[in-house]
């Protein structure tokens, strides 16, 4: 049963309905904020220009650096596989780390904006109450209206049979059973 009752858990919890809530809100701001980056953009356009072009002659010059380095690494290389798989030990040791790293910021950032859908949903949810709220009042109003203007008429009594046998027989009523219950003996 403890897979049933994760399985359970895990499709009753709301946390990933709130997190897409909060990214969308998320998206919602950041997208607003747009407008005002491309205005100040389109202002400095030719300053950004020089500027990119700054940074692509910046960049060249990195890449013939990166470049030489390599090529010196790869001159360097040890040309002992033992030392070869050390060197990737630690490689993978520090990816490890790193992976762990990144899984606890997601984790957080996972969190954040699960915190936030939460928000917003109850935004969401409090508007839509207020809203049948104003409607229910207003149906309700309207229901008053429409009673008070319709008449209804009193129901006419019927004559009373002047005989026994005249009058209409009295509907059997069901008999009710239930089981008995019997105590078992020792």
């Amino acid at each position: 049963m403890p897979i049933t009752d994760d399985l359970r858990k895990t499709l009753s919890d709301p946390t990933p309905l709130y997190a897409l809530a909060g990214a969308g809100d998320l998206a919602v701001e950041k997208l607003r904020e747009v407008p005002e980056i491309a205005a100040s953009i389109a202002a400095d356009r030719k300053g950004a220009q020089e500027k990119a072009t700054a940074r692509l002659q910046e960049a060249g010059a990195k890449l013939n650096e990166a470049q030489a380095k390599v090529s010196e690494t790869v001159n360097t290389l040890p040309t002992d596989l033992k030392a070869l798989q050390e060197r990737a030990q630690t490689l993978a040791l520090q990816s490890v780390g790193r992976a762990a790293e990144f899984a606890v910021k997601a984790r957080e950032v996972y969190d954040e904006l699960a915190e936030r859908g939460k928000v917003v949903v109850d935004r969401q949810r409090k508007e839509a109450a207020d809203e049948l709220t104003e409607i229910a009042a207003k149906a309700e109003s309207k229901a008053d209206v429409f009673a008070a203007e319709i008449v209804e008429p009193e129901p006419a009594t019927a004559p009373e049979p002047a005989d026994e046998a005249e009058a209409p027989a009295a509907k059997p009523t069901a008999k009710r059973t239930t089981p008995r219950r019997t105590t078992p003996k020792a």
